[in-house]
């Protein structure tokens, strides 16, 4: 007798027409149809000779390209005997240990930031994102990362206006004088400064488009990610607001910065005094799996969430918003990608937000 195993590290996500196969050691994600599914749960209970005794020759046929499929993609391999229990079910179990794990904030000025210095520490905050709307001279960025050189963030993320000083020795200065940005995202630039070989510690990204905060919450392929945190975070909880805090232009602290509801304003309290009020937390763990619609997306795991800018159709008895995400174009019941800000129905979200004109 022989028996398919699957590697553990192969998960299998079913659509509504399709399944999607993520290797999470590869980290990438590829789409086949349900029969595959269909072949594989088949393969998970039975060996491969009492399987093929349920099937006509032609059948037998299509049974052994599958198998020889898999073998190929190296998404598992065949014993004889029984299955290998060498290799245990991976656990789909998520640990953070960070009380808070990002925080993106919107500034006008960096001095600002000396308001969360301490709860970054308190709260073991890895990731912090900052929206920047005005232009920021050499000296600002030295002294964002300055402020932040001994505390426990992992790095520093900068979106920004361009502006002409940008050259090839500004950034070579940054080089050299700055250990925690790790991302830069200059928005507004008409066509690229300088190009060099030179290879940075830190990534430079230039972007012609006036990029707004209200243009986050799109659903994109070219967004999706496959990688084993992200899997295991979307899979046991809500992959867009679990364990994260959004502070606006004004200081209010939030979910995101794009929700409505305030939690209180970083000029009067601080960051663990709103993580301890309990509404603040009513979303995290809102999965894809009860979110309408996601819910039997093959998407799901890899896709990011928006719970700023939803469809406003459906809410569960606790009264979350479980809508699908506003600018998902994506129909998995047919598998058609369209574009969300054509479809009618999605009009009166829009005018809810007063967004007519909000960006794709």
């Amino acid at each position: 007798m022989k028996f398919f195993n699957l590697f553990s590290n192969i998960l299998i996500t079913k659509g509504a027409q399709r399944i999607l196969v993520s290797d999470l050691q590869r980290n990438t994600s590829d789409l086949y149809p349900l029969e595959l599914n269909d072949i594989i749960e088949e393969l998970k209970n039975d060996s491969i000779e009492n399987i093929l005794e349920n099937y006509d020759n032609d059948s037998k046929e299509i049974i052994y390209e599958y198998i020889d499929f898999l073998l190929e993609k190296e998404y598992g391999f065949i014993t004889n005997g029984d299955w290998d229990r060498n290799f245990p079910p991976l656990s789909y179990e998520f640990q953070e240990v960070s009380k808070i794990s990002n925080v993106f904030i919107e500034i006008d000025n960096v001095i600002i930031l000396d308001k969360i210095k301490n709860s970054i520490n308190n709260l073991g905050i890895k990731h912090l994102v900052i929206y920047c709307t005005k232009g920021l001279s050499l000296e600002e960025y030295q002294e964002i990362d300055d402020k932040f050189k001994d505390s426990v963030l992992e790095g520093i993320e900068i979106y920004a206006p361009f502006h002409n000083a940008l050259d090839k020795e500004f950034f070579q200065i940054l080089n050299q004088s700055t250990t925690r940005i790790y991302n830069f995202i200059f928005y507004n630039c008409k066509e690229i400064p300088f190009k060099t070989k030179e290879i940075f510690r830190f990534s430079i990204n230039f972007n012609h488009e006036n990029i707004k905060i209200s243009a986050c919450g799109k659903v994109d392929l070219k967004y999706f990610n496959t990688n084993l945190p992200k899997v295991l975070e979307a899979i046991n909880h809500n992959s867009c607001l679990h364990k994260k805090m959004g502070i606006d232009i004004d200081g209010n602290i939030k979910n995101c910065p794009l929700m409505s509801e305030k939690f209180g304003n970083i000029h009067q309290s601080s960051l663990e005094e709103v993580l301890i009020q309990s509404d603040f937390k009513k979303y995290w763990n809102l999965t894809k799996d009860k979110i309408e619609t996601c819910k039997d997306c093959e998407f799901r795991y890899i896709c990011t969430d928006c719970r700023a800018y939803t469809a406003r159709t459906h809410k569960n008895k606790e009264g979350l918003d479980i809508s699908k995400p506003l600018k998902c174009g994506y129909d998995p019941y047919t598998g058609i990608w369209e574009d969300w800000s054509k479809n009618p129905l999605k009009q009166k979200a829009l005018k809810h937000y007063n967004r007519e004109n909000i960006p794709n």
